[in-house]
């Protein structure tokens, strides 16, 4: 094992062509932080300007908590406690990103780079599961995948590990070219194209575009993992420089799944065929949407050549990222799935076809919450999902939000769902004591909706009552 990454004011000023204001150039940092309330003892403090603050405000703060340096703009030393390292630069955002863009090719560490409007957090989660039957990994923590998380998740690899699964997150063009030439990817993985973030764009196509930008950068040596069974993912790959491996379910693919058996909250088998050959794959996770996932994850792992055996081995006790689809069992017969961590349409459907497919000795109660970020489609695509649920023969619709979702209650009202099972709230407060009042015995609830919403709240207090 090649050892650590020396984090030393000398390297990392030259990684961000900044200056050593003040203090010795051998001083060594044990990581970086951006949160003075966070920080850990001897870390490097960026003070990043955000929208409401300006972080080099904070320099003082973070030496007390225990920094030894601080990366402050130019011009902003004198102002710094002199106990400390001080680095000044031009941006102290584009310095943490060069600093991480250096980290990474330092380490020698491969890197798998994971987007697409859905399924990425899964998607991240799951190939950093496989591959680690054999390697040392590292993943993103949590949704630390913008231009600030990415680099502040890439400064894990001084350790030098095997692999990087990170995953890149943007609602606007131009966020994920940025992300890319930060990491560098060896690995790319593209899982589909939808209307999350549709009110910062003009159109899906649109998104597509944006999304596409995961391509960039690439030689003959990369590699794209890419969803056959999305239309707009498929025609744009054809201009990937390197070699494409795809994964589907509806369509051909290089990794595929026949013989699909949707067992609801029970998650889901299939027979999976790949060029190494084929496999049976049961996993706990629940709909096709994670199914597709696991197969995006599949492919990676093939190319680490991780066997296939140990795949479907690892597949079937995967668990589901928090709040990401939890199957959660309660006393008196309860069962909640959780999903309740963020929505979009499609994804939202997918967890209505999940709940009509899963058998329970109760009824099916779905509390949705308002799905944001959709711009002037919101209305439309919430009266679709009301639609889904009619369609679905749900007994029960919550709906949660603003106008939005006051317009889902009542296009499930029109589609057939009678007027006494659809309740409409505004905040997920009040969802939450009304739940509380009617689940029953042997009920099984979803719970999904934007994290604006906070559609957790009603999760926990399911969870308070049937304890």
């Amino acid at each position: 094992m090649a050892p650590k990454i020396r984090l030393t004011a000398e390297w990392v000023a030259a990684a961000m062509g900044g200056a050593i204001a003040r203090g010795g150039e051998q001083t060594e940092f044990s990581g970086v932080s951006i949160d003075t309330r966070t920080l850990r003892t001897a870390e490097l403090y960026f003070g990043i300007r955000g929208e409401r603050f300006d972080g080099a405000d904070f320099s003082a703060a973070a030496i007390e908590a225990g920094a030894t340096g601080v990366v402050v703009p130019h011009g902003r030393a004198a102002a710094v406690e002199r106990s400390a390292v001080v680095i000044e630069v031009d941006d102290t955002t584009l310095a943490l990103q060069a600093l991480a863009r250096a980290t990474r090719r330092a380490s020698m560490t491969k890197v798998v780079a994971i987007t697409g409007s859905a399924g990425k957090t899964t998607t991240k989660e799951v190939t950093a599961e496989f591959l680690g039957t054999a390697y040392r990994v590292i993943r993103n923590r949590g949704n630390l995948n913008n231009h600030i998380g990415l680099p502040l998740s890439l400064m894990e690899l001084t350790a030098r590990p095997d692999i990087a699964v990170v995953e890149l997150g943007m609602n606007h063009v131009g966020e994920i070219s940025t992300l890319v030439r930060i990491a560098e990817p060896d690995v790319r993985v593209w899982t589909n194209v939808g209307e999350a973030h549709l009110g910062f764009f003009a159109s899906i196509d649109a998104i597509a575009d944006a999304k596409a930008e995961i391509l960039e950068t690439a030689t003959p040596d990369s590699l794209l993992v890419a969803n056959a069974d999305d239309d707009r993912v498929a025609a744009r790959s054809k201009r990937f420089a390197g070699e494409v491996v795809t994964f589907g379910i509806e369509r051909p693919a290089d990794v595929h799944a026949d013989a699909v058996v949707d067992r609801g909250i029970d998650g889901t088998s299939a027979r999976v065929s790949t060029r190494q050959g084929s496999f049976d794959l049961a996993t706990p996770l629940i709909g096709r949407g994670n199914l597709a996932n696991i197969l995006a994850a599949t492919a990676v792992g093939i190319h680490f050549d991780i066997p296939l055996k140990a795949i479907a081995e690892r597949a079937a006790s995967l668990k589901p990222a928090h709040h990401r689809g939890d199957v959660v069992r309660l006393g008196r017969g309860v069962v909640v799935v959780d999903d309740s961590y963020n929505a979009n349409p499609t994804a939202t459907r997918r967890a209505v076809d999940v709940l009509k497919a899963s058998s329970t000795r109760g009824r099916r109660v779905a509390v949705i919450g308002e799905m944001l970020e959709l711009g002037e489609h919101s209305g439309a695509l919430h009266q679709e999902v009301g639609r889904a649920v009619a369609a679905a023969a749900l007994d029960e619709l919550v709906a949660v939000g603003g106008e939005p979702a006051r317009a889902m209650a009542d296009a499930a009202v029109a589609a057939g769902l009678a007027r006494a099972h659809v309740r409409y709230f505004a905040t997920s407060d009040q969802a939450a004591e009304a739940v509380n009042t009617f689940v029953q015995d042997g009920d099984l609830v979803l719970v999904k909706g934007s994290r604006g919403i906070r559609t957790d709240v009603v999760v926990d207090r399911l969870k308070a009552e049937f304890a």
